[in-house]
This record gives C-alpha cells, sequence and structure tokens, in this order.
C-alpha cells in the first residue's frame, strides 16, 4: 500500500523500499498512552527516476522555513497518502546516490590459456656458467690468505736478528762472553772457589781465638755463659740474676 501511494508521487513502477526503521531507533519519545498515537516508523524508499516536482518543493528552502515556524511545508501532494498513512512532510528527506562504478573484470593476460587451446611448455633454459663465479669465490680467498703468509714469513724471518749479526757485534767487544748465562756462572764459580780458599786459609791459622768467641765467667756465681748463645736469645737473658 506505501508503495502504491508513492507511485504516485514518481509517477514510475521501479519503486522499491530499501529501509524501515522505527521512530525510536531514530531517537524519537515514547508517545503518551492515547488513542490514535503511535510512535511512527522511517520508510526508505529509492527508485532510478528523479524526484517529483511535489518531492522537490517540500524540501526547499521557503518549505524548511513553514517547518520551523510550525506550518504545512508548501506541497500538492498531501492527500496521495490519506486516508491509510499520515506523513510529517517537515521530516522528508530526499538523497541522491550516485551509482557505485561497476568494478572492472579480470583481465586476460599472457599466461591464461584460451578457450580449446593447449597448453605448450617453455622451451629449455640455457644452461648458465657458474665457472666464472666459483673461481672468484675459491680464488679471491686463497689470494689474500696467500698474501697475508708471504707478509708474516716476511716479517719472521726477513726482519729479525739472526745469528750472524748477534756474532758480528759481539766480536767486537773484545773477550766479553757471548753468552750472559756463561757470565753469571764464571762470576758464581770464582765466588765459590774465593770462599774454598779463604776457609782453608783460616784454618791453617795458628792464632788465640778473640774475647767475643771465649765463654763468659760470672764472678758471684762463677758459671760461664757461652756468648754465643746469649746473642741467639737476644733480651730475654739477663747477663745477671737478679
Amino acid at each position: 500500500m506505501f508503495l502504491q501511494a508513492s507511485a504516485g508521487l514518481w509517477q514510475r513502477g521501479d519503486l522499491h523500499v530499501v529501509n524501515v526503521t522505527s521512530a525510536l531507533d531514530r531517537g524519537g519519545r515514547v508517545p503518551l498512552p492515547i488513542e490514535g498515537r503511535k510512535e511512527g516508523v522511517y520508510v526508505q524508499v529509492g527508485s532510478h527516476s528523479p524526484f517529483s516536482p511535489c518531492l522537490a518543493s517540500a524540501v526547499s528552502p521557503q518549505s524548511r522555513a513553514r517547518c520551523h515556524r510550525g506550518q504545512r511545508p508548501l506541497a500538492s501532494c498531501y492527500d496521495t497518502f490519506a486516508p491509510h498513512f499520515s506523513i510529517r512532510w517537515c521530516n522528508l528527506t530526499l538523497l541522491q546516490v550516485a551509482p557505485s562504478p561497476t568494478p572492472p573484470g579480470p583481465l586476460w593476460g599472457p599466461g591464461v590459456l584460451e578457450e580449446g587451446g593447449g597448453f605448450e611448455p617453455p622451451s629449455e633454459v640455457p644452461p648458465r656458467e657458474l665457472l666464472p663465479a666459483f673461481l672468484v669465490t675459491l680464488l679471491v680467498p686463497l689470494a689474500v690468505a696467500a698474501l697475508l703468509c708471504l707478509l708474516l714469513g716476511h716479517l719472521m724471518c726477513c726482519r729479525r736478528e739472526g745469528v750472524e749479526k748477534r756474532d758480528l757485534q759481539t766480536s767486537e767487544a773484545g773477550s766479553i762472553p757471548r753468552c750472559p748465562r756463561s757470565i753469571q756462572l764464571v762470576h758464581h764459580s770464582s765466588i765459590v772457589g774465593d770462599t774454598r780458599e779463604l776457609r782453608l786459609m783460616a784454618g791453617r791459622r795458628d792464632v788465640p781465638r778473640p774475647l767475643s768467641t771465649l765463654p763468659m765467667f760470672n764472678i758471684r756465681t762463677g758459671q760461664r755463659t757461652d756468648p754465643m748463645g746469649s746473642a741467639r736469645q737476644g733480651a730475654r737473658a739477663p747477663l745477671l740474676p737478679p
């Protein structure tokens, strides 16, 4: 019934109800429990044809101004929906929706077989020459390692002091022994020999012992004390008894 009433505005037969929403879902208030008072609905109707002059005049600025003053808008199609529907023309909204562009379809590329065609495999790929890459990968590190070995060998063998250079330097010093360790051995042997000779000479001398090595005599007690033992005891051994 609503579509039949709306068809009188457009004079077209391609009308369709797009959406129906309760006024409460749009922020409306619950009406009082009075007979004939309902919450109402918002109906969205669409068509491919342009809007009728009656609908265009209902949303004109003059009609909006009358709605703000509480008057009915300027429209000549009030009786189109009577007596089954009560339309609030001040809530009328017209939306011009542009048609969405149709997405392009798939394009047939060179990799898609044509209808009724057979698959033809590609020709054989020629073999790649991998020898240069192999030589570069293998020989370059080996060449670098060989150069490093040569440099290290030159530094260790050709840049060191040899035996001939050492002999030449030591020959200029006259009778200085070549090895520092031999100097220490000669010095040690000379010290040992001199010490042995002094001990032999001291044993042959027939002289009295020095007084410092003789035993000490205590006049009061008559005891003799070894001076070497008292020296080892230190200050803890008194010379005279208390």
